[in-house]
């Protein structure tokens, strides 16, 4: 886990080839073991590969995002708050797992921020989201993980560039 974790870094350009359906059952399998709050699980995930429903995740926002329309696969987080209080949590752990899942399988990957962001209309990006994807009108969207093959090769954060500065003992 650490090494992944050396490896880790934020992928916004990706080679054309599509990401195998073995990869993309296995990153399924990561988010629906991903942990939640007393097991609610308050999200859902929607997967996406068609070229013209990426495009029109990736103008959600209109910074930030838009290399969703590149990545071969997008997963879209979301939840239903009525189930859960913490469900902000839960999508955030999902999203981060799938991430060190995509990256186990040799993938790259890029968090786009949907919640409290706007699409350029000025709604929220989650009220755009939720016409494009067909969501239920009480499902908010947390996040776009994109993901593919990286067309870039970056390497970890080099451990001395870590801030340390930030870790107290004891007490702040």
């Amino acid at each position: 886990m650490l090494e992944l974790l050396r490896k880790r870094r934020s992928v916004r350009r990706f080679s054309e080839k599509s990401v195998e359906p073995e990869k993309v059952d296995l990153l399924i399998e990561a988010l629906l073991r991903s942990p939640s709050s007393k097991g609610r699980n308050p999200w859902e995930f929607i997967v996406v590969t068609d070229p013209e429903q990426r495009a029109k995740l990736a103008e959600a926002k209109p910074k930030g995002g838009t290399f969703v329309v590149r990545a071969p696969l997008a997963i879209v987080i979301c939840a239903d708050p009525e189930k859960c209080d913490v469900w902000i949590e839960d999508c955030s752990i999902a999203a981060i797992i799938l991430q060190l899942a995509a990256l186990d399988l040799g993938l790259g990957s890029c968090w786009s921020q949907i919640r409290r962001r706007s699409h350029a209309s000025g709604e929220a990006s989650s009220d755009y989201l939720r016409q494009v994807l067909n969501l239920p009108e009480q499902y908010q969207v947390q996040a776009i993980i994109g993901i593919g093959y990286p067309a870039e090769e970056k390497i970890g954060h080099a451990q001395e560039n870590l801030p340390y500065h930030k870790i107290h003992r004891e007490c702040f």
